[in-house]
């Protein structure tokens, strides 16, 4: 029989595995590295999973801990770079649509980590204030952050 903290972690990760996998993604590039990572975030989540206070949303949480934990892992492996590849699963669509996302992400993997995950929060329509509690910052540096980032894409 299943304890309510096991039910109620398993229904976490079953709402939000595409939102760690795309996080674990972002960092490593590789579908193998990316699988090796989220289980790591799903351990650092079940450890937490019960001190969780419910100072910000469960979605916010576990992109922080998401993110933690892949920058841990950044650091621990210490990678010099942090590509990020589109495997063809991703991409659908014509050839036209498919090269634009191919050289958008090959421009977003050429950012520092933190505007890497900026992006890819506000890409997952977060408002301003929830990725500042994720990221650790206030609205307006998000805000300020972002146009920084468009600017530096639009010019790579």
């Amino acid at each position: 029989m299943k304890s309510n903290l096991t039910s109620g972690f398993e229904r976490l990760v079953m709402e939000h595995k595409s939102t760690i996998y795309a996080v674990c993604y972002m960092f490593v590039g590789t579908r193998a590295d990316a699988d090796d990572l989220f289980q790591e975030v799903l351990v650092k989540l079940w450890e937490s999973y019960g001190k969780f206070r419910g100072d910000c949303t469960v979605r916010s949480w576990v992109y922080r801990v998401s993110m933690n934990t892949c920058i841990s892992y950044k650091r621990k492996k210490r990678l010099r770079t942090l590509p990020l590849e589109i495997s063809p699963e991703i991409i659908d669509g014509d050839s036209t649509g498919s090269r634009q996302s191919r050289q958008l992400h090959k421009r977003i993997s050429g950012l520092e980590p933190v505007d890497r995950a900026i992006v890819l929060l506000w890409l997952e329509n977060l408002a301003y204030d929830e990725i500042a509690a994720i990221v650790g910052v206030t609205p307006r540096a998000i805000g300020i952050r972002l146009v920084r980032i468009k600017e530096k894409l639009k010019s790579l």
